[in-house]
């Protein structure tokens, strides 16, 4: 079982990216609204005992709901290209506190702790060597995105299945926050 854990989007703020995302480009597979979300620990692949361990885990975490506010585009690099197209995240104490204690109860299930630095963002499509001249067009276009606050009432473990066109996420359990 392939999990993660985030922070699902509502319905109005998924639209609200779906609209930004109307004038595709090339060289860019586009994430589905239904798959935006925001990772807060990416797991990888889990037997079913680690999965409960997980779980568990998880359901010891207490933490206040927050604010969140999404702002700005960019784009994630590897080996010199432009690899994924994102929505930024606005700096947040709270948010950084609630993945603190998610990294926590994650390696105290088991896993290995996480070694990249955590940079909140929403996917909007994964890059494959895209356009340059668009991919600028597109980041200038929308530079200046920001999103009405949304609240943060809760997290969720998700499992993905992947599928040659898309994946698909289910998910396993929610984890309300005071």
């Amino acid at each position: 079982m392939r999990l993660f854990v985030a922070l699902a989007l509502p319905a109005e703020l998924r639209e609200r990216l779906r609209l930004m995302v109307t004038h595709r480009f090339g060289g860019a597979k586009w994430v589905p609204p239904e798959n935006y979300h925001l990772t807060l620990r990416f797991i990888g692949e889990v037997d079913n005992g680690r999965a409960d361990d997980i779980d568990a885990s998880l359901s010891g975490i207490t933490a206040r709901g927050f604010a969140l506010t999404l702002a700005g585009v960019g784009a994630f690099e590897a080996r010199g290209r432009a690899s994924a197209l994102w929505v930024g995240v606005e700096r947040n104490p709270a948010l950084e506190h609630l993945r603190a204690k998610i990294e926590s109860a994650v390696v105290r299930a088991g896993c290995a702790p996480e070694r990249r630095r955590f940079t909140p963002h929403v996917t909007l499509a994964r890059l494959d060597n895209p356009d340059p001249v668009k991919l600028g067009e597109f980041l200038r276009a929308h530079g200046l995105f920001r999103a009405a606050p949304v609240p943060v009432e809760r997290f969720t473990l998700f499992s993905s299945h992947l599928a040659r066109d898309q994946a698909h996420y289910t998910a396993e359990a929610d984890y309300a926050l005071a």
